[in-house]
């Protein structure tokens, strides 16, 4: 298979959550990684050179607009300050294929912001009813967390089910949104 791309740009970016790496090809944003210290930050782009095949091209802070990541850094800022429900970007989706793929799109295009769907819900969704263990696997696997809102899936019973980024993560993104109150401290 031909690489699908020359390079990749990429950038560390601080945020609410932690720090965060971006990742884009020529096609959109590839790669959202939680907690990018140098240790996951080594990792990721190793597995981003060996799945894309791609040269890894670090950008600079600041992120200069000609960047494939100006416009993923500006909107994960907007979301953070509260002033961004929905991201616009394009997106390329070559690290997921299959059944996680369609329950990711489907994620995407179906749960908007301030809402939650139960695993089996959207298990349901994608015509797999009983999938729902099938659903939280897909969730791991999503490159593209907090664009693609992999943590507004949630237990059927209320419970905050797990979640890649951990789970104060997951509260701290449900609380911007409206869903959990806000810490008090």
């Amino acid at each position: 298979m031909e690489p699908r791309t020359s390079c990749v740009e990429w950038a560390v970016v601080d945020s609410d959550i932690g720090p965060l790496l971006l990742a884009a090809t020529d096609a959109g944003l590839v790669s959202v990684v939680f907690h990018a210290d140098e240790k996951v930050r080594g990792k990721a782009l190793e597995m981003l050179a060996a799945r894309l095949g791609a040269e890894l091209v670090e950008v600079p802070e600041p992120i200069p607009a000609s960047s494939r990541l100006a416009e993923p850094v500006r909107q994960f800022a907007a979301y953070f300050a509260g002033t961004l429900r929905k991201f616009d970007l394009p997106l390329d989706w070559s690290l997921i294929s299959g059944f996680n793929r369609q329950v990711l799109r489907e994620l995407n295009d179906g749960v908007p912001y301030g809402a939650v769907v139960g695993y089996g819900d959207l298990a349901a969704r994608v015509g797999q009813p009983g999938a729902a263990q099938a659903v939280g696997a897909a969730m791991g696997a999503n490159p593209l967390p907090v664009v693609v809102p992999c943590h507004r899936v949630v237990e059927s019973d209320g419970g905050l089910g797990g979640f890649g980024g951990g789970l104060e993560t997951k509260r701290v993104l449900l609380a911007l949104e409206g869903v959990l109150p806000q810490p008090l401290f």
